[in-house]
């Protein structure tokens, strides 16, 4: 039993996690429900439905919120906003945009989805449709900005978070319309450039565009009162002090739109703002996702006892002697080359919208094909590097089909595990932008398109690592701190520098208008910048991962298989769907 004992601690934690999470997330009475509505075009619509307590057919309907996630991300990333609404005594909607999440279509498609959730949400008898609020992020925001234009007599109030009004995704919004807005926008927001026209966010009440919005000459003045919340024209900017992706887990950001809802919206269950236990939730799920890991790695472990994987534990044989300037060249190339293809090729990734449309079908993930590219390329160059520094070369342990069987296995497992969160606990595994969701049917088979090409970045790429970086007599603590060095080491420093120039001087290390600015533009460096926020976790996992697998195999091979497996899963799951047919 005691080969299972990694495997037992990740259950208790994905058990232990979800049951906090869950607690946190219907906490006074609130009942979570997923459900599924018809969209424009036959589309199928996710969401998660937050109902308060004692709220019920026969009771008198009570106030509505529509709330819409970013691109790339689900309504998962609304929780702390409809765990908090939904305590006020508002039903909550909180929507999978159209390609987004579960939810079926194309992104960009049917005014993002938020039209469709309007209607649906005007339907449920339960709710007060003469105060029904629209709350959204980033391109969340458009999506309810294309609510308000479908129904602009659907709502009373909206809140857009880190977005904005005008071309290209919505319609220009003047002093009357959207409807007693409340903008949120953070001082050191990512993308003021493409969506407010200011180089900085913190000017963003000295642009053009916010001034015609809130019908003044005058810069806009946070947390000052414009218009006439009765006659609908009522307007305020609130900056709290955090980034793009930062307003999803800011206790300041998630408080301004509770307090411009209890404004607005007649009934509910006032609280103050200050009263938030959301973050408990984000604690529980971000227990469970270690649980996840802690799961997966633990049955590898216990499932190599068994008889039917008897040709695959071997101690491993590092390569190397010891620690020489060949093992600090292949280190810091192993770090540092990847960030320096990161942006050109992540960006260039975009020329796969020209795809013709057979292929687009088959690999129709945008931000995936960007990743991809970025993947690909990194292993055709780490080949060429490893030949022309004639590096160490590989143990060649070749058992295909035990280190399949026992990767398939394994993330069977995980993925087990995260079915029964789903249904115990209505949760997912994650924490703030990292999170592990269940794939749709769809999904499932766009993964099964994805996974042969990301295999082939995992079995160059971690051949490589232990060929040239493990070092004979290292224990395992060494061995693990080297594997997430390589792994995530290019991704910290890339992090530090880029927000260290954000919060000192409000702008990226590429600001919109700068030479780089104009060949990969300002809009594609600020998404890549937040997508690789994510890419330091999951490259530490991916360098604990193999490590683990190779000290216990001898071989690359397990690793590889498992990692292919499981990171298919993480981003075709949470990216989105926009390019099929």
């Amino acid at each position: 039993m005691r080969k299972w004992a990694l495997a037992a601690l990740g259950a208790f934690l994905i058990a232990a996690g979800g049951y906090l999470a869950h607690r946190v997330q219907t906490a006074d009475g609130v009942l979570i429900q997923e459900v599924r509505f018809p969209g424009a075009g036959g589309v199928t619509m996710s969401g998660l439905l937050y109902i308060p307590k004692n709220v019920t057919a026969d009771a008198a309907p009570v106030p509505g919120i529509l709330a819409v996630h970013g691109y790339i991300n689900s309504r998962e990333t609304q929780d702390g906003f409809a765990i908090e609404f939904a305590r006020r005594g508002y039903v909550v909607l909180a929507m999978d945009q159209t390609g987004h999440g579960s939810s079926g279509g194309a992104a960009f498609s049917n005014g993002f989805g938020g039209p469709d959730g309007l209607k649906y949400l005007r339907s449920l008898p339960i709710v007060d449709k003469a105060n029904i609020g629209l709350e959204g992020h980033s391109m969340g925001g458009w999506a309810v900005l294309a609510a308000a234009s479908a129904m602009p007599d659907g709502y009373r109030a909206m809140v857009l978070e880190g977005s904005s009004t005008g071309a290209p995704f919505a319609a220009d919004g003047t002093p009357a319309w959207p409807r007693n807005l409340a903008v949120v926008y953070s001082r050191y927001d990512e993308f003021a450039p493409l969506m407010w026209g200011v180089p900085r966010a913190a000017d963003v009440g000295q642009g053009a565009k916010l001034k015609a919005l809130f019908g003044t000459t005058a810069p806009v003045a946070p947390n000052h009162l414009y218009g006439s919340i009765e006659a609908g024209t009522a307007r305020i900017l609130q900056q709290p002090p955090v980034t793009h992706p930062g307003d999803h887990i800011s206790h300041a950001a998630i408080g301004h739109a509770l307090d411009w809802f209890g404004r607005t919206l007649k009934g509910g269950a006032p609280r103050p703002a200050t009263d938030q236990v959301w973050f408990g939730k984000e604690v529980g799920t971000g227990i469970a996702l270690i649980g996840f890991v802690t799961l997966v790695l633990g049955a590898f472990n216990g499932l190599l006892s068994l008889p039917v994987f008897a040709d695959l534990p071997q101690a491993p044989a590092p390569a190397r002697a010891r620690r020489d300037g060949g093992w600090w060249t292949a280190l810091l190339l192993t770090a540092f080359l990847p960030i320096v293809t990161f942006y050109p090729l992540m960006n260039a990734g975009m020329a796969t919208a020209l795809m013709p449309s057979g292929l687009k079908a088959l690999w129709p993930q945008l931000i995936t094909n960007d990743i991809l590219l970025w993947a690909l390329v990194g292993a055709v160059l780490t080949l060429v590097i490893n030949t022309l520094t004639r590096a160490p070369k590989p143990t060649l342990r070749s058992p295909i089909l035990s280190a399949w069987f026992i990767a398939i296995l394994c993330a069977a497992i995980g993925y087990g595990a995260l079915l029964a969160s789903d249904a115990l606990f209505k949760t997912d595994f994650r924490f703030w932008v990292v999170g592990l969701r269940l794939l749709t049917p769809a999904q499932a088979l766009h993964a099964a398109a994805y996974l042969p090409l990301f295999f082939v970045f995992f079995w160059v790429s971690l051949r490589a690592l232990h060929a040239n970086l493990a070092v004979a007599g290292d224990g395992w603590i060494a061995q693990y701190a080297t594997g997430k060095m390589a792994m995530a080491a290019g991704f910290v420093a890339l992090l530090i520098l880029q927000y260290g120039a954000l919060f000192a001087t409000g702008h990226l290390l590429v600001p919109a208008g700068g030479p780089a600015a104009a060949i990969m533009g300002a809009q594609s460096m600020a998404l890549n910048t937040i997508i690789a926020i994510q890419f330091y976790p999951l490259m530490a996992t991916i360098g604990v991962v193999a490590v683990f697998c190779w000290r216990r195999t001898g071989t690359a091979l397990p690793g590889a298989a498992l990692c292919s497996l499981l990171v298919t899963w993480y981003i075709v799951a949470g990216t989105a769907t926009q390019l099929a047919g």
